[in-house]
């Protein structure tokens, strides 16, 4: 159990030929509400289940449990999931000391790409790469879970 601490960006420039790697992730929610998600995730040859609870008020932070599972359970388990899933890339770009994860979305989320940075405090300083746009840290709009029920190309 732990607490996960990051912020999020809008990606307006070009990231892929830093990437370090790039792997695919298919998403459901068997609930998700403003106060916790229970989600099921399939990336690559790996799956994992994630309890995330509510985020702080700064949008900073929240708590998040993570275990692996067998990948055909959790294919069993996206069955289960309420409608609507995320389809997405993920790449991995280090720079300046930290990993930035870049997601690149399909289907009914085309055409968002979002990055994410994990810190160790909410203080921690960190060295934005030039490919980040506007900081949407906090703004629910861009969470998964809500991605998932408010699809991007239907804002």
């Amino acid at each position: 159990m732990g607490v996960e601490i990051e912020r999020k960006f809008l990606v307006s420039g070009e990231f892929k030929s830093k990437a370090e790697s790039c792997s695919h992730i298919l998403q459901g929610y068997i609930c998700a509400d403003a106060k916790k998600s229970v989600r099921i995730r399939i990336r690559d040859d790996k799956a994992y289940v994630t309890i995330k609870g509510p985020a702080a008020a700064d949008g900073l932070s929240r708590f998040e449990w993570e275990t692996e599972v067998d990948v055909a359970e959790a294919e069993q388990m996206i069955g289960l999931c309420e409608p609507g899933m995320i389809d997405k890339n993920r790449y991995l770009v280090p720079y300046e000391g930290h990993l930035f994860e870049v997601d690149e979305f399909y289907g009914d989320n085309a055409g968002l790409v979002i990055c994410e940075v994990e810190l160790k405090s909410p203080e921690e300083k960190v060295v934005l790469p030039p490919f980040l746009g506007k900081e949407v840290t906090g703004d629910k709009r861009y969470y998964n879970s809500h991605l998932r029920e408010h699809p991007y190309t239907r804002w």
